[in-house]
């Protein structure tokens, strides 16, 4: 940058141009060195302000300094400049262009104190339903790209696909449900490995849906031999089912089957016959009335309110190696999970996130579960704003209870200390802390008690918690 261009845009004597008559001070011949370094200002923060300063006032005459130098002789160069710096918030456009600046110096990361990313081009797996909302919409919104990301978001087939090409390196961050990581870290149903879950991606969010032909058959008590569906084995959706059948007197393993079927086939599978419900994600669950073959028999808020559903998570070992992309990465998933929680975005995301490489919805069924506006396949619109929620923190006490439901329904087997399990794989502190860098609210502690159809759980007895179950799988 010439120095030319640094003189004060304020003064009827400067020409911001500098054409062959300019008198200023950097230009005139006759000026010393000394009149040249008075005028010009000193130090990077003076120096930004001035660039600032120019580009705003040569914007105001449309890059005609005659115009500019003729107005300021007319007002007067203090009058001018106190009525442009009252009226424009100088100081946020001067923060802005700094912030600017150290994205492109840092290689994209725009945190205060970053350092530059280790990558920019990312990929993050998602399989596609309404839980993964702000994995999704980062893309298409511009999350990622605030955060100095370039990122492809994949859509994957299904729960296992995800897991297995987070394994194998083929993803570097991935949606996942909440068990996932947890398994993952304890070796449970995959090879072991080191897993993160720094931030829940949605609350709420599922139900159980059945098919029209079982309108009659409401109370629980009256499901033996049905064939539910569920997305994965470690996934809340099977655990909330189970915990719900078991609550009415059914066995899950022995009065139901549960099969293991991929969220974009269930609606296929509940048609043909091969289901008799499922408790699932949605959209899946609200195209099944769209399609008029099912209704919603619960929302699965009503059998936990608040309940995690779907998580970001990455491996420790993504983490070690990136600490300045994760930081990135964390950062524009939190921002965006907030985002998502205001009401009033969630009409504009149904739109982002609809399309035919993400959800491949209709925008009106995505719009009514992420609305709450919906219809019940029994005749009712409903409006239940929180039928789906958006809040990243990952509570450790949540973690210890679906701990404790891998081992009351046999998916572990050994004994293992839950809360250690939860804290290295729940990173609550650390979203804490980001939230909070963000300027949003976060909880001041990790645990909490949680009431799970009407009965608590206190996360500080677990094993007692267990025990007060009739029904589980009994290990020999």
């Amino acid at each position: 940058m010439s120095v030319n261009s640094l003189d004060n845009p304020f003064s009827k004597d400067s020409d911001l141009s500098h054409g062959a008559g300019c008198g200023c001070g950097s230009c005139s011949p006759m000026a010393s060195n000394k009149d040249r370094v008075k005028e010009l200002p000193q130090g990077e923060e003076e120096i930004v302000n001035r660039v600032v300063e120019t580009a705003v006032v040569k914007a105001m005459f449309g890059d005609n300094d005659m115009k500019r130098r003729q107005f300021i002789r007319a007002v007067g160069e203090k009058a001018f400049k106190g009525a442009l710096l009252a009226a424009l918030p100088m100081g946020l456009l001067q923060s802005c262009f700094n912030e600017t600046k150290k994205k492109v110096e840092n290689g994209g990361a725009t945190a205060k104190g970053a350092s530059k990313l280790e990558k920019t081009k990312l990929n993050i797996g998602f399989v596609p339903i309404t839980c993964a909302t702000p994995i999704i919409m980062s893309k298409p919104l511009g999350f990622y790209e605030k955060y100095g990301l370039d990122v492809d978001v994949i859509k994957t087939a299904g729960w296992a696909v995800a897991r297995d090409k987070s394994l194998n390196e083929e993803y570097d961050a991935s949606h996942m449900l909440t068990p996932m990581p947890l398994a993952m870290t304890m070796g449970a149903g995959s090879t072991q490995a080191s897993y993160v879950m720094p931030a829940v991606e949605n609350i709420n969010g599922q139900a159980i849906c059945l098919h029209l032909k079982h309108k009659d058959k409401r109370d629980p008590k009256m499901w033996k031999g049905f064939k539910f569906g569920v997305p994965f084995e470690y996934s809340m959706h099977n655990f909330l089912l189970r915990y719900y059948v078991a609550e009415f007197g059914l066995d899950p393993d022995k009065d139901i089957q549960i099969r293991v079927v991929p969220p974009p086939e269930m609606v296929a599978n509940l048609k043909a016959g091969n289901l008799d419900g499922y408790l699932s994600p949605d959209p899946f669950n609200q195209r099944a009335v769209y399609e008029n073959v099912g209704f919603l028999h619960m929302l699965t808020k009503d059998i936990w309110e608040g309940h995690p559903c779907c998580a970001f998570a990455c491996s420790q070992k993504f983490v070690d190696t990136n600490p300045n992309t994760y930081a990135a990465l964390f950062s524009a998933i939190i921002d965006a999970t907030q985002y998502s929680s205001k009401l009033e975005n969630r009409q504009q995301i149904s739109e982002a996130i609809s399309p035919k490489n993400y959800l491949n919805q209709p925008t009106s069924v995505v719009a009514q579960v992420l609305t709450g506006k919906y219809a019940d396949g029994l005749g009712n619109v409903l409006n239940v704003p929180d039928r789906i929620d958006f809040d990243p923190f990952p509570w450790h006490s949540m973690g210890v209870w679906i701990l404790t439901q891998m081992k009351r329904w046999g998916y572990v087997t050994e004994d293992f200390d839950y809360k250690k399990i939860a804290e290295q794989v729940y990173l609550a502190t650390d979203c804490a802390k980001k939230m909070k860098e963000q300027g949003y609210e976060a909880p001041s502690s990790t645990y909490k008690k949680h009431i799970i159809m009407g009965k608590e759980f206190d996360p500080n007895t677990p094993e007692a918690y267990l025990d007060s179950f009739a029904i589980k799988k009994t290990i020999s």
